[in-house]
């Protein structure tokens, strides 16, 4: 195991707007991937007043290496959730909203329907909203895609996660051509009405060249918006950090995403894929 360096050391705080967000959210009973992935951010997205909800339950029919979700059999999707994400959105007064969810496979749909009623539900409710979400591969079926990116949303959201040189290790039920081809379909399927955006973790092993070509690969999909962070080991029993990004490379990454024409990049250690979302 190698040494955090400073750059990734934070501090534990607390706050009464930490503890006002956490109230509101769990008096609503909506799940956060704040909390469920444990996100190094928590306590500075939770002072601001924000949160990325996380729907379809807690538990993933995948199980990738570096997710904190656990996996294993999921119960059946809560109808009421549509509301509960709007009540908890209200409380907290957000004008950018970013849900995901867990994987399910177990579904026939894989929960893109789900998607697009909490989806619809909010557009109905509230007005002047921006909403995101990141999801699942759905199998690459258009469909699923078509489904979620006529919902109404701003941005479609899909994590490559990682290179294609180590994708099957750290996501061995994925595939990485498989995730471009949803981008490209989300891209496609809205003609360009909606943004597209992914994610990269490093420090997995993966080459600067790798890193390039990768992103490269989700220019060529029509990907617009990139996050690009640290992986930090969240569980025992998870992946191990191979290497930690100097503060520097993430600067030269950010410079070289937006010479290869991408419209908003976010790189840094701490950067996660709805980290300061906005389109």
């Amino acid at each position: 195991m190698i040494a955090k360096p400073r750059w990734l050391r934070r501090d534990i705080v607390s706050s009464a707007k930490i503890d006002e967000t956490r109230k509101f959210l769990r008096d609503s009973s909506v799940n956060t991937v704040c909390e469920t992935a444990n996100c190094p951010n928590l306590c500075e997205c939770f002072g601001r007043g924000v949160a990325t909800f996380i729907i379809l339950g807690d538990t993933c029919t995948r199980g990738c290496k570096f997710c904190a979700v656990d996996e294993g059999i999921p119960q059946a999707p809560d109808p009421d959730e549509p509301s509960k994400v709007y009540e908890a959105a209200k409380k907290l007064n957000l004008n950018y909203i970013v849900i995901t969810s867990v994987t399910r496979d177990d579904l026939p749909d894989g929960g893109a329907a789900h998607y697009a009623s909490t989806v619809g539900y909010l557009r109905e409710k509230l007005s002047g909203v921006k909403i995101e979400v990141l999801v699942p591969d759905f199998k690459g079926r258009s469909g699923h895609i078509d489904k979620v990116c006529g919902s109404g949303i701003d941005v479609f959201a899909h994590n490559l996660d990682t290179v294609k040189r180590l994708h099957k290790t750290v996501k061995p039920k994925s595939d990485y051509l498989l995730s471009l081809a949803v981008l490209g379909k989300a891209r496609d399927i809205s003609r360009g009405g909606i943004l597209t955006k992914s994610g990269l973790m490093l420090g997995l092993g993966e080459t600067e060249d790798e890193v390039v070509s990768t992103m490269k690969d989700l220019r060529w999909a029509g990907c617009d918006i990139i996050t690009i962070g640290q992986y930090l080991k969240p569980a025992p029993d998870r992946t191990d950090e191979r290497e930690f990004i100097s503060p520097k490379m993430f600067e030269k990454y950010e410079k070289i995403a937006y010479n290869l024409g991408f419209t908003r990049v976010s790189s840094g250690p701490f950067v996660r894929s709805s980290y300061h979302s906005t389109c």
